[in-house]
């Protein structure tokens, strides 16, 4: 029997065909979330940012044949993205998207529109205090606390210390129908060799991931009322790697990592309990920075090449596993 070892390396040139691609974009994209139909999930919408200075920056919107439905403009610097359900804000309960807009040290909010887009709803400021590229957030994660629906956004930025690297904020709806961020803490480890960019929470067992791009991905409690929150629970995907560690998403018993390569990035896959490695696979995207995996299975992946998002079977990829 051939070793662990040496069955990942051949793993590691498995190319798993797309199912399909977004539009392309004038400028590069960056980082994609899917927002889920509660009644017909080919109605789903797939949102990913452009990572432009304004007026070119913006957030593009895609229906799940990959044409493009609409695109918010006039962003300055967006980064990342994502979206959270059931949010009660002016009233109403609403689906929301929240994007990272560098350039002006905020979040900004919409509300996500069935066959329509996106809706404004403002902005909130974050790494308030903090000067340069301390103050420019990077990636976004919103979190659902399960013992009593509290909603919070995790942010990480351009650069920041060891140990506070990520600030963590509690998201508010108003009456006036904004969105209030308060930060409840800082935490984080940083190795100091890149930077952190990318965000996922577990929402089920309650756990944040991160990417130290140079080091590894870090594992923390999501609650900031959980005892020890603030240490960090384990680190892996510390070998193995040719490039950036960058995009990550949880789906199933997985945790998948993107080892950014240009020409044609390799995705890793850890078991979701014990965050041991089953194998690496590409789909052919270049240069990729974010990821997601629509709960119902399709892996979406940011590629550089065309300006666009690459779309693919989780059946396909788990059948290379196997």
């Amino acid at each position: 029997m051939l070793p662990l070892f040496f069955s990942l390396s051949l793993l590691a040139q498995v190319d798993i065909a797309a199912l399909g691609e977004t539009a392309s974009e004038a400028h590069q994209t960056d980082d994609p979330a899917v927002w889920v139909h509660p009644r017909d999930r080919r109605r789903s919408l797939i949102l990913g940012t452009i990572k432009m200075a304004a007026p070119e920056g913006g957030v593009a919107v895609y229906r799940m044949d990959g044409s493009r439905l609409m695109t918010v403009r006039n962003l300055d610097r967006p980064n990342n993205v994502d979206v959270a359900y059931g949010f009660r804000v002016g009233g109403r309960t609403v689906d929301i998207a929240v994007v990272t807009e560098r350039n002006k040290g905020q979040l900004r909010f919409f509300e996500v529109v069935p066959e329509v887009g996106l809706r404004e709803m403002g902005a909130a400021p974050v790494f308030v205090g903090e000067a340069g590229a301390r103050a420019q957030p990077m990636g976004i994660a919103l979190y659902r606390r399960r013992r009593d629906g509290v909603l919070f956004a995790i942010v990480s930025r351009k650069s920041g210390p060891s140990g506070s690297y990520l600030w963590q904020y509690r998201l508010t709806g108003e009456a006036g129908g904004r969105i209030r961020a308060e930060k409840v803490r800082e935490f984080g480890r940083f190795s100091g060799t890149g930077e952190i960019e990318a965000v996922a929470v577990d929402a089920e067992r309650e756990h944040v991931y991160y990417a130290d791009e140079g080091a590894g991905i870090r594992k923390y409690a999501a609650d900031p009322a959980q005892a020890a929150t603030g240490e960090e629970l384990t680190v892996f995907a510390q070998s193995g790697w040719k490039g950036d560690r960058e995009g990550i998403a949880v789906y199933q018993n997985y945790v998948v990592a993107t080892d950014q390569l240009r020409g044609n990035s390799e995705f890793h896959v850890f078991s979701r309990d014990t965050l041991r490695e089953l194998g690496i696979f590409r789909v052919g995207a270049d240069s990729t920075d974010g990821i997601e995996i629509a709960p119902f299975g399709v892996l979406v992946a940011m590629n550089n090449s065309r300006h666009n998002f690459i779309l693919v079977d989780w059946k396909a990829i788990i059948a290379s596993l196997d």
